[in-house]
């Protein structure tokens, strides 16, 4: 719950920062794909640094503090005995299609110019060819692999 609160300060305070700073321009309308990415980049490493590194410090001095104590001991403290169950999540798919956006402005020569001035034909037309490319990089090794294990599962007796 600390390191919660203490990330959300944090974040707090990088922000401010940033756009007094002069890293991202203080209008939401003027950002650009580079200033977007590079405030997610400093605001990563200020995280990491501030909060991330401290908690897994924390983390590792508990965890060796547990396993020092005694069975009788460990048995004494009570915590939740039952698991959370586990909500599949996203497994990449967003951060691999906000890479290929990032690529596909950059390819496109728009890296610098703010987001605001892009147009809904231009976002659109970038996820359908975004969407392509990522049909063809995963889905032909795919179909590769799929072929040759129903080949393989064909051929035994």
């Amino acid at each position: 719950m600390v390191a919660f609160i203490g990330g959300v300060y944090v974040f707090l305070w990088f922000t401010g920062n940033a756009q007094s700073t002069g890293l991202v321009p203080s209008s939401l309308g003027l950002w650009s794909m580079h200033d977007l990415v590079w405030f997610i980049v400093y605001a990563v490493f200020w995280e990491l640094l501030l909060i991330g590194i401290p908690a897994g410090i924390g983390a590792v001095i508990g965890w060796l503090w547990w396993k020092r104590l005694p069975d009788e001991e460990r048995r004494g403290y009570r915590f939740s005995g039952r698991r959370a169950k586990s909500t599949g999540g996203s497994g990449g798919v967003s951060l691999l299609l906000f890479i290929a956006f990032c690529i596909k402005v950059y390819v496109d020569g728009k890296w610098r110019v703010p987001i605001a001035s892009f147009s809904v034909n231009y976002v659109v037309g970038s996820m359908v060819t975004i969407l392509i490319w990522v049909a063809v990089i995963f889905g032909i090794p795919a179909a590769i692999a799929a072929t040759w294990w129903v080949r393989r599962e064909m051929m035994k007796p």
